[in-house]
């Protein structure tokens, strides 16, 4: 299939813009376009505490940090850090580990669950609590900053980010609790993601750097409580997620504190008696199948805005120096070509990124390629809090890019030793792709 694109951003109202990933593909059924707008409903209506008289959307907690989707996904584009006056936004989510041991448990622990999840607060914090459950904490983040130099005497200043919790409600965290803010990411192109194959994804996979190019992706494999299986993953910042059904019932238990199939219990610890009195557990799923599959229906058949590429040179040098070895341009799907510019596999990043949480097969130091598509839109959206990567630390692509390191530190190198104006097309290349 022809690849399609728009002319540029200026021929879009502000409105236009902001709608960029809300709008449903084409020449779906009516039944179809039906339970689309079924899933929309679930997916944008805030869920209220149960019991009451809305009883599709009750259920809410005993713990969580929001009670919609889109308070994570507004206009289904990417979280921010901040709400506003250094107030930490409900998108930016904090994830608890501890270290692994060698004892049964923890390899149970990981085979089934990814992490080994902080004994008194689970694998997430929640910033709020129904009446009567003490919420579990509160973040801040600040920032320190450090100046790169390059070649040519440009300076970029970069932000590394402090991480705290503050009003911890259960006692003080284990020493060696690992600690990991998550930005939500962005709802695009999910349903094309869906229809690219396993084989496609190992196609691309080289653990043990085979080839001697320096770069060695190896794909995350997961358990799926979805299918009682290993499965290979593709969502979420570090691919534990095989599929967008199996993301959105994490981020409903997670997030919003909502029993589903895939999720059957809350997330309440032993020491959060509050939470377990006021669990629902085993009376029913909060978000039962049917509404479950609604949302996953709904983000999968959002229409893909078209890309406006002009910057053809930015494409070529963005390949010459190697980008596109992790960030693979395009997929063959029955029917047409997609352009997300990602291998979704796992790559070491370098010490400045690592967190130090393994999930599944991924490393501390590893994360999944994020697809680059439509980044343009994303930024416009986002307007004055524009941020990138997977805890919102950069705050332009440029920034992005300098902060790679591990396998992409040779590219890296190159990015900076090119001249501006080189720099400069590539920059307008992702914002175009």
């Amino acid at each position: 299939m022809e690849r399609v694109f728009a002319n540029d951003f200026s021929n879009l109202s502000t409105y236009e813009l902001s709608q960029s990933f809300t709008q449903v593909q084409p020449n779906l059924s009516n039944d179809k376009l039906d339970k689309f707008i079924l899933g929309k409903s679930f997916f944008r209506i805030p869920w209220v505490e149960a019991p009451s008289s809305t009883t599709a959307r009750d259920g809410l907690g005993p713990l969580f940090s929001a009670n919609t989707c889109v308070n994570c996904h507004v206009k289904n584009g990417r979280g921010k850090v901040f709400e506003v006056n250094n107030i930490v936004d409900k998108s930016h989510v904090i994830r608890l580990s501890i270290p692994l041991n060698d004892t049964d448990e923890h390899q149970g622990m990981i085979a089934k669950f990814g992490s080994i999840p902080e004994p008194n607060y689970g694998v997430q914090i929640s910033i709020n609590g129904v009446p009567g459950v003490p919420f579990e904490a509160k973040s801040l983040v600040h920032y320190s900053t450090k100046n790169i130099h390059y070649s040519d005497n440009t300076i970029i200043i970069l932000q590394q980010p402090i991480v705290k919790l503050e009003k911890l409600g259960y006692g003080d965290l284990l020493p060696n609790t690992i600690i990991s803010a998550r930005i939500a990411p962005a709802l695009v192109g999910l349903g094309l993601l869906e229809q690219i194959t396993d084989e496609q994804i190992l196609a691309n996979e080289d653990i043990n750097d085979a080839n001697h190019d320096g770069i060695s992706g190896k794909a995350n494999r997961v358990w799926s409580e979805q299918t009682k299986k290993i499965e290979i993953g593709r969502y979420a910042w570090k691919a534990s997620a095989p599929t967008v059904k199996y993301q959105s019932a994490n981020a409903a238990v997670n997030d919003m504190g909502l029993t589903n199939p895939i999720y059957e219990h809350q997330s309440c610890t032993l020491i959060q008696v509050e939470c377990i009195n006021s669990s629902k557990d085993g009376e029913k799923h909060e978000l039962t199948a049917q509404r479950l599959n609604a949302i996953s229906y709904y983000l999968t058949h959002l229409k893909l805005p078209k890309s406006i590429i002009s910057q053809y040179q930015g494409q070529r040098l963005f390949s010459e120096i190697g980008c596109s070895k992790c960030h693979v341009p395009s997929y063959s799907l029955p029917n047409i070509t997609i352009y997300p510019y990602s291998d979704f596999l796992l790559h070491d990043m370098g010490k400045d990124l690592a967190d130090d949480r393994s999930e599944f097969d991924a490393l501390g130091n590893e994360w999944r390629t994020p697809p680059l598509w439509r980044l343009g839109r994303v930024s416009l959206i986002l307007k004055d809090n524009k941020n990138f990567l997977h805890d919102g630390r950069a705050r332009n692509l440029e920034q992005a890019i300098i902060w790679h390191g591990g396998e992409a530190e040779r590219s890296k190198t190159l990015f900076m030793n090119l001249p501006v104006s080189s720099r400069g097309k590539i920059l307008q290349f992702l914002n175009e792709i």
